[in-house]
């Protein structure tokens, strides 16, 4: 179907693009922007002015994206490709099971989804994954997702491996010993309910392993959810040194504290936890200034009596696809940061991610089918994201298309609704009237 989308503001961070200009679509790209392409036929015309045309967001952390549910709920928050950890049923760990994931999300005909593969086999943290193997069937990179890695010469090797295949590795920054246990922040709010803590030395520790290692190796490191202001210190004189590392943040961090988990209310335990004031405040500016590339959802649905349990024995974790616009939007308005740039960090910022294999020297399915991502442009594939800025909704178990309801935003009014999603120029989700 040929789409003409009318009167829309396009906004594209990637070539810092803000005009009201109508888009043209057909053969599922971009065929045109403010004015047709010589002898284009309209199928339909989509009114979308006061609506903002935005590529499609990019999500770093989603689970469960082979369920009907969670493909919905990505669609309807206006979420366009998403990168799935290997912490899946079963662990990414070997080639078929990559491949098996992408068939069955393909099928679905939603949300891309780009899967990273497992650094160790069963994510067990010892044996080192045919890591070649993996990125040949599809993978973006090697992860751990929240499992340790036995020792620092694991990792050591793991970096090594990587590094001679160009391959990115995300870790996530947490020394395992010293969060042992753990389940809240430690400081006041976790010593005033007897809740054990994680102290940001878990962090930073890990952290300094991880640099040192990148020092060494010069493998590429993407560092994932990182939650305090120490840590954000550390990652950002590292990219001042010009170290090959990048970072992103849970949408959740940007606006809640340790303090919100009021009490014992279990829809806050979260993983890495909610930190004090301080860090919540340089995790907002680091996300300004670019020092944090990019938010994403940390999208993790429960079920229901996930919940109903006390703090400590919560499963950590929240649903966030649906909410992430309007998450990035919310911090955009109150830390004053403009919509152009605060559209970056979930569209032209993770989009780096996507095709850095190809950019590395090193081909991958997924690096082919990632090009352009994240991006508007003549040619390009029509992922897109068309939003009422304006428009404010209640979150509510009812509104949410994902199976698992668990966020601690339930009864918050955010900003930005969702109108329109495309897919490769298919309409894949509307709330308009036809």
């Amino acid at each position: 179907m040929k789409l003409h989308l009318k009167g829309g503001r396009v906004i594209d961070p990637a070539t810092r693009t803000d005009r009201v200009q109508d888009v043209f679509i057909a053969d599922g790209k971009i065929a045109g922007l403010a004015s047709a392409p010589d002898g284009f036929t309209v199928d339909r015309t989509i009114d979308v002015s006061r609506l903002v045309v935005a590529p499609g967001l990019i999500d770093l952390a989603a689970r469960k994206m082979t369920a009907a549910s969670e493909a919905a709920a990505a669609l309807a928050g206006g979420v366009t490709r998403v990168v799935c950890p290997p912490d899946a049923d079963p662990v990414l760990d070997a080639p078929d099971l990559v491949e098996m994931l992408q068939h069955r999300a393909r099928a679905m005909h939603h949300a891309q989804v780009h899967p990273l593969g497992a650094l160790t086999v069963g994510l067990a943290g010892r044996e080192l994954t045919e890591m070649a193997q993996l990125s040949a069937a599809g993978c973006i990179g090697l992860s751990q997702a929240n499992a340790p890695i036995a020792d620092n010469r694991t990792l050591l090797r793991a970096l090594q491996y990587a590094g001679t295949f160009g391959l990115t590795v995300w870790l996530r920054p947490q020394d395992a010993a010293l969060a042992a246990g753990g389940v809240a922040a430690s400081g006041a709010v976790a010593s005033r309910l007897g809740l054990a803590g994680i102290p940001v030395a878990a962090e930073t520790i890990a952290l300094h392993t991880i640099l040192e290692l990148v020092r060494v190796t010069g493998t590429r490191v993407h560092l994932c959810r990182l939650s305090s202001a120490a840590g954000v210190a550390l990652v950002r004189a590292a990219k001042a040194e010009g170290l090959p590392v990048t970072c992103d943040v849970a949408a959740h961090h940007l606006h809640l504290t340790d303090m919100d988990i009021g009490y014992f209310d279990a829809q806050y335990r979260l993983d890495p936890p909610l930190r004090g004031q301080r860090d919540r405040e340089v995790i907002r500016d680091a996300a300004r200034d670019g020092t944090i590339d990019a938010i994403c959802s940390d999208h993790t649905p429960l079920a229901a009596d996930a919940r109903l349990v006390p703090f400590a024995e919560a499963v950590p974790g929240a649903t966030g696809l649906e909410l992430l616009l309007s998450l990035v939007l919310k911090w955009a308005d109150e830390a004053r940061v403009p919509l152009i740039d605060a559209l970056a960090r979930v569209t032209h910022g993770p989009a780096q991610h996507l095709d850095g294999l190809r950019s590395l020297g090193t081909p991958s399915k997924t690096s082919d089918e990632a090009a352009g991502a994240g991006k508007l442009a003549v040619g390009l594939p029509a992922d897109l994201c068309v939003f009422e800025p304006s428009t404010y909704w209640t979150v509510s178990p009812a509104l949410l298309r994902s199976a698992g309801h668990n966020t601690p935003f339930l009864g918050y009014e955010l900003p930005g609704r969702v109108r329109l999603t495309l897919v490769g120029g298919h309409v894949a989700y509307e709330t308009l009237a036809v």
